[in-house]
Order: C-alpha cells, then sequence, then structure tokens
C-alpha cells in the first residue's frame, strides 16, 4: 500500500455511492418500468447495494430470469425513467459538501470518475450545482473503456492538470480501487456507499473511510506546489 502523498494536488471521486446518494431515484425508476410492465417491484436494500454496477444490475433486480439481450433491451426505457426523476432525492452524503470545501480551500482540484452514461453524468452535475467546481468530469461513455481500467482515470487527471502520483482517487466498489491503483493514484474506500455487498477492508485500498470528514482532516495541511 502507497503512503499517503507529501504534497496533493487533487482529489477524484466516482459519483454515485460515493458523492452523491441517488439510490431513491434510482429506484424510483425501476419501481415505475416494473409498474408499466405489470412486474414485481424488488425491495429497495438488494437495489441499492448494486446501484455502483450501473442499469442493468438495477434491472436485473426486477427481471432475474430475462436473457442478457432481453434485458438490454429495457435499459433505454430505464434511463428516459430515471432522467425524468434524476436529482429528485438525490443529494450529497453527510459531509461530502464539507469535504469538498476543505479541498478547494486547500487549493486543490477535484473531479468525477464514473461509469454513468455522459448525458445523465453532466444533467446531473449542473444540477446538484457543481459545474462551476469540478475539474474534470470523465463518464462511462467517455472513452471506449470504463472503470476497472485506469483510463478513465488518468483522462480525469490529464484534463484537471493533475499529476497521478499526487492525486488521490475515492470510491465505494472495488472497481474504483483498481482503476485508481492502475492509474498510479492514492486510492480511497469509503464505507458509506453502496458496496456491491463487498466490504472495502478486502479490496487493497491504500485507506479506508467511515466518513468524509476523515479524508478533510487528512487533506488540511496539504498544500499546492508546482
Amino acid at each position: 500500500m502507497k503512503s499517503f502523498p507529501d504534497q496533493v494536488q487533487g482529489v477524484l471521486f466516482d459519483l454515485d455511492g460515493t458523492l452523491l446518494d441517488s439510490a431513491v431515484d434510482l429506484y424510483a425508476a425501476l419501481k415505475t418500468q416494473c409498474e408499466e410492465m405489470q412486474v414485481p417491484v424488488p425491495a429497495f436494500e438488494p437495489v441499492r447495494e448494486v446501484v455502483s454496477r450501473g442499469s442493468r444490475a438495477i434491472l436485473r433486480c426486477a427481471f432475474p430470469a430475462i436473457e442478457e439481450a432481453a434485458l438490454l433491451a429495457l435499459v433505454p426505457r430505464y434511463l428516459d425513467l430515471y432522467q425524468a426523476v434524476m436529482a429528485h432525492q438525490t443529494h450529497p452524503f453527510d459531509g461530502i459538501d464539507e469535504l469538498l470545501a476543505t479541498i478547494e480551500t486547500q487549493g486543490l482540484s477535484w473531479g468525477i470518475v464514473t461509469n454513468k452514461p455522459g448525458f445523465l453524468t453532466d444533467e446531473l452535475v449542473q444540477r446538484i450545482g457543481w459545474g462551476e467546481r469540478v475539474a474534470a468530469v470523465v463518464s462511462g461513455d467517455t472513452l471506449p473503456v470504463k472503470k476497472p481500467d485506469p483510463a478513465p482515470v488518468l483522462l480525469a487527471c490529464e484534463r484537471a492538470g493533475l499529476d497521478p502520483a499526487r492525486c488521490l482517487f475515492v470510491g465505494d466498489d472495488r472497481r474504483d480501487v483498481l482503476a485508481g491503483e492502475a492509474a498510479g493514484l492514492y486510492t480511497v474506500a469509503v464505507r458509506w456507499g453502496y458496496l456491491d455487498g463487498g466490504d472495502p477492508a478486502q479490496w487493497g485500498a491504500d485507506l479506508v473511510l467511515d466518513h468524509p470528514s476523515e479524508l478533510a482532516a487528512r487533506l488540511q495541511p496539504c498544500r499546492v506546489t508546482a
């Protein structure tokens, strides 16, 4: 495991389950689709757990037996339904606003690397009010590959003008840790996210957090250097 960088330049984050608690809106879209198709609505908790894996995993909770091609055919309607309710109940996790404020106060940059489709990511970031604050946003369709491939993380570093060796990557899924590690960043796993049924302590992250305030405290002495 790496040591915490002496001179951090910036912090990259996963979006859903790390910065934003979006599960209620994602579940609302699934509920509507189930009602349209007259199938039983799954319980919320199993859906919440898989949110970080994206729309197919969410839909699989309601349609466990259908073939993959049929499941894929349901995705466009699901995304339309989600876009209609996106940010109705989505909000930053407790402590995230303070963490982002600390990052900015220290003169550091922050960015987002998500597997969410770009048209949804861009709209959600604007609705939450982060559009003028975030230094870089890389979505699931920005490149031909997505996390756990390191390329999206490296692209975010490039766009934000960050040295990967002096940057942190924070996420609530093992794929975030894998992507960040492969890109050469200091990796941080969080316990407050959706976790996909996993234990962040088992993902090989350089640091595991229980609350955003722990990272804010770590960043307090940091200063940007040329």
